[in-house]
């Protein structure tokens, strides 16, 4: 199951950190119980941004890895927005894509 879900969104169980690996377990056991609440979703999603801004803040590491948190962090936000209301997901989708097709200029 876990494999399906991550293939999906074109991602591999060992690119995974140790939280995220965890939190995805909790969630498919939730999943199985039918116990997946939206409150426990933004509860994790402002984990996951906190542990992601935390490794930002970190001065040692590399140039690769700071592009791929902030990828991380911006794709945090973009999931919370959509969770929270539509309004804000349709602003947040516009910024992410101003900010792609700026990159490309």
């Amino acid at each position: 199951m876990l494999g399906e879900i991550l293939e999906k969104v074109g991602l591999k169980y060992d690119e995974l950190t140790t939280e995220e690996r965890e939190t995805l377990h909790s969630w498919v056991g939730s999943v199985e119980q039918s116990t997946m609440s939206g409150s426990k979703i933004k509860d994790y999603i402002q984990s996951m941004k906190d542990s992601v801004s935390l490794e930002l803040s970190d001065s040692k590491i590399g140039k690769r890895q700071d592009m791929y948190l902030k990828a991380r962090l911006r794709n945090y936000i973009l999931l919370e927005a959509f969770l929270e209301t539509p309004e804000k997901a349709k602003s947040a989708l516009d910024r992410a894509i101003a900010g792609i097709v700026s990159s490309k200029k």
